[in-house]
């Protein structure tokens, strides 16, 4: 009996998540379907897709459901993406035009960026992967960062929306700017648009900072280099999530304009100085960390639970995480920060890919997403009319009509107002935008490959004291300076020869892991001495 009841509680468990779900509409009984790929949460994929079936409906008189693909962040979604579409291609190119297909074909038609003194027979293919109507299966690639959506639209794996014909009044630049402090808000050929703002920060749970010693809460990236701070921050691998890569970015961008302001018309040593102290920060932000996860989720919940102290994150996944903290009655033990001056406000985009099935469905999710019945549900409370019905998904909405005072009552983040910050990072491209990949590359390599080694001299070097030679040693960033990133890791990373670029990081590992260790020796034979 006893071995019954056992088993009926955890067939109840089980069943509970799925007698409790929303009622959605079922794919088999719609009228029609929209399938969409994304790194968003369940929060908000429910939201919209709550809000856009009853939108749908009242606009055509039409049922729609939503079929959500969730494979992870951005950087799995992108390669997910290039696989569909390269056996798409190739069945194109092979039993619909009849030719050979080969390595060079593979390489060329997706190559956004085809040099002049490319073969015929690329340049054919190329063009006819860009008049095609092949397909990855999927509509719409919804939310992540612009880097992402630059690279797809370079690909020619996202296609023009009409929303800029229909609605260019959306567009004008007191609605959505084209660009704001140096970040661009939507593609000038019309591929994808901005839906939301995204900036980046910490997360933090003063009960663990006070056991560490720490009464202030952090307010700058620096404050994350604090040796108390050995083994209690949350970071995420940026080679596995986009938009931590950018919060990451940010954090280099700003130790590049802190060079500048010292020596305005040095600009370019400002950026080679920047760089250097840039990833010198987070380095110690590595030393200090438990973990680099695959996940940009996990941080805000670890630091929650009381795992952590500080995690780099999302603003929204730390302001959802904090509120969830409050409800609870934990007071505000949990916040979230944006390092004045240290983030910049850019863009969750959305795009139409390339052979969409459903495209006009995909037009009205655009347009809905884009008009104000789909910007509230970003930040209107829940239950509020024009709300979300379940979660306060607490992001900041791309249009700048939003922040109304007439809408202050209804939002979730009502003191919130991206476009009159004051201090504010400047984004500049030309600095760091065509190294994203290559900085994500210098980090894991920097940090997470050699990560044992590098926590192991941090700790050697506090206990003797932080003599200046050991840290020379261990914040030499030489092997990764901004002219090796531009040139040797470009050139390795941009041949997408997979072999190459292991065998690099595999080459840049033992460098640091050698690099740590010497570190860690000088420090003993410092204390040694004294």
């Amino acid at each position: 009996m006893k071995r019954w009841l056992i088993i009926l509680a955890l067939a109840t468990v089980i069943a509970v998540p799925f007698v409790l779900r929303p009622k959605a509409e079922s794919i088999s009984t719609s009228d029609d379907v929209l399938v969409l790929i994304t790194p968003h949460n369940e929060a908000i994929r429910q939201e919209f897709g709550l809000a856009f079936a009853q939108w749908y409906e009242e606009r055509t008189g039409r049922t729609v459901a939503l079929d959500w693909r969730v494979i992870g962040g951005t950087s799995e979604i992108a390669r997910f993406l290039a696989s569909e579409y390269n056996a798409s291609f190739r069945f194109h190119w092979e039993k619909k035009l009849g030719n050979a297909w080969d390595f060079s074909i593979q390489a060329a038609f997706a190559d956004g960026r085809l040099p002049e003194d490319a073969s015929p027979l690329e340049k054919d293919a190329r063009a006819a992967f860009m008049a095609s109507n092949v397909s990855c299966g999927i509509d719409l690639f919804f939310g992540g960062g612009p880097y992402d959506f630059i690279r797809q639209a370079r690909m020619g794996q996202l296609v023009k929306t009409r929303v800029f014909e229909t609605h260019p009044e959306w567009f004008a630049p007191d609605i959505i700017p084209a660009e704001y402090a140096g970040e661009g808000y939507y593609d000038p050929e019309h591929r994808w648009t901005g839906t939301v703002l995204s900036s980046y920060g910490m997360i933090y749970n003063q009960d663990v900072l006070k056991l560490r010693g720490i009464e202030q809460p952090p307010r700058q990236w620096e404050d994350m280099r604090d040796p108390r701070l050995i083994g209690s921050i949350a970071l995420t691998d940026p080679t596995k999530s986009g938009s931590i890569a950018k919060a990451f970015e940010n954090v280099i961008q700003q130790q590049m304009q802190n060079e500048l302001n010292k020596t305005p018309a040095e600009e370019a040593r400002a950026v080679r100085a920047g760089w250097i102290r840039g990833l010198q920060l987070l380095q110690f932000a590595a030393a200090n960390s438990r973990y680099f996860t695959d996940s940009s989720q996990k941080p805000p919940i670890d630091v929650a639970a009381g795992n952590c102290a500080i995690g780099m994150c999302i603003d929204f996944y730390g302001r959802q995480q904090a509120e969830a903290v409050r409800r609870r009655g934990d007071s505000a033990r949990v916040d979230y920060v944006s390092p004045p001056g240290g983030s910049v406000s850019s863009v969750d985009p959305i795009g139409i890919l390339r052979g969409a099935p459903n495209h006009e469905v995909a037009e009205l999710f655009i347009e809905f997403v884009m008009s104000m019945d789909g910007q509230k549900i970003w930040n209107f409370e829940p239950g509020v009319e024009g709300g979300p019905q379940h979660f306060a998904l607490r992001r900041l909405p791309v249009r700048r009509d939003f922040y109304r005072d007439e809408f202050k009552p209804f939002r979730s983040d009502p003191e919130d107002e991206p476009y009159a910050a004051g201090e504010q990072l400047i984004y500049r491209a030309g600095w760091t935008g065509g190294l994203f990949r290559e900085m994500s590359f210098a980090i894991r390599v920097m940090g997470f490959d050699a990560h044992q080694e590098l926590v192991a001299a941090w700790r050697t070097i506090n206990e003797a004291g932080q003599p200046a030679a050991a840290m020379a040693v261990l914040q030499d960033m030489s092997a990764i300076d901004y002219d090796t990133a531009q040139g040797l890791v470009k050139n390795v990373i941009g041949s997408r020869n997979k072999v190459e670029e292991l065998q690099l990081a595999k080459t840049l590992g033992n460098h640091f892991r050698q690099q740590y260790a010497k570190a860690a020796l000088i420090a003993r034979e410092h204390a040694q001495a004294r």
